[in-house]
């Protein structure tokens, strides 16, 4: 089981994130957080690196129902998507998968919760 879920796209790189915003609105998601990688090494360590944004993705009915399963899942909320520009140009679009991150805990009850959310995700990406 790989642990994540990609695609890539063409285009520009601030309307993949628009795109990808978009998307997991459809599916119920919204952006708690958005790391610009980029932005972050420059101003740490001075280097250049490609556009690389780190979009922290949380659905709220999903997320409540597994803290309430397990209160210590909240290390692993929230979801993150990445988008980044690939040297090719091209934008490349990846998710975590869900049930490959919850195999590490001991849980029945996060695998159904786990399930809906692998497949919520792999639709955002499956749209772009």
């Amino acid at each position: 089981m790989t642990y994540y879920f990609n695609k890539t796209v063409k285009g520009n790189f601030n309307d993949a994130i628009e795109n990808v915003t978009e998307a997991l609105k459809t599916e119920g998601f919204g952006v708690l957080t958005e790391i610009d990688i980029k932005a972050t090494l420059k101003k740490k360590l001075d280097v250049n690196f490609n556009d690389y944004k780190i979009l922290g993705a949380c659905h709220p009915t999903y997320a409540h129902k597994a803290l309430l399963a397990e209160n210590k899942i909240g290390t692993m909320l929230p979801c993150n998507v990445i988008v980044q520009k690939l040297d090719s140009g091209d934008i490349e679009v990846s998710a975590v998968n869900p049930m490959a991150s919850m195999q590490a805990v001991e849980n029945d009850d996060l695998k159904g919760i786990a399930e809906e959310i692998t497949n919520k995700l792999k639709s955002v990406i499956d749209t772009l």
